[in-house]
């Protein structure tokens, strides 16, 4: 993101709200420059503008940040993650911790069980990647056969943690075999060396 947009952003992180005259002070621009990146802003879903009126005259646009623009600043869901695993490990048995990451993935699956409703295999498995999309997974589907499909993921969100804890992996392939109602098998996973991971999903067991 250009320099001067996460400006605005930080900016607007710590006031919570601004105008653009505001801005345009803040930043040392005039504010034809900062409206032009407003607009670029609230095109991305980033920024929220309302206009307030304050006596006479024009309504003053308040603008201030969306929940979408808080992914903009610096996370650390993947640390607190890894800890409250390691707190999981030394309370639960395996077992248990399998199970729970299988029941997460039943549960994300339920959510969107209407949406898979009466499709056909093919059909389910392109939502499925839509779903995988939302999650922050970037795969592509390649269908080998009639009823067979290899499923690639690039991206794994999970990378920071599933490093250290492999049975995170275990959330996604009880998440496509629950949603699919197909076998689904890994053939290749990141955690064992590969470049990628894979899975072969098929209709017949």
């Amino acid at each position: 993101m250009q320099d001067t947009r996460q400006d605005i952003l930080q900016i607007l992180r710590e006031k919570g709200q601004a105008d653009i005259t505001e801005l345009a002070k803040m930043l040392g621009l005039s504010s034809v420059t900062v409206h032009y990146h407003i607009n670029v802003l609230q095109r991305d879903g980033l920024l929220e503008v309302t206009p307030t009126r304050q006596g006479v005259g024009r309504p003053r646009n308040v603008i201030s940040l969306r929940d979408a623009a808080m992914q903009k600043f610096p996370q650390s869901y993947h640390r607190l993650s890894d800890r409250l695993l390691d707190t999981l490990k030394n309370r639960l048995t395996e077992a248990d911790i399998q199970n729970l990451f299988e029941r997460i993935g039943d549960e994300i699956a339920a959510e969107h069980a209407a949406s898979l409703q009466g499709k056909t295999l093919e059909q389910k498995v392109a939502t499925l990647l839509e779903l995988l999309g939302e999650e922050g997974f970037m795969s592509k589907l390649e269908k080998i056969g009639a009823d067979d499909f290899v499923l690639t993921q690039y991206n794994c969100p999970y990378q920071y943690v599933v490093n250290r804890h492999p049975e995170v992996c275990e959330l996604d392939l009880r998440l496509m075999n629950t949603a699919l109602g197909a076998p689904v098998k890994r053939q290749a996973c990141v955690t064992h060396g590969d470049n990628v991971c894979t899975f072969h999903i098929t209709q017949n067991a």
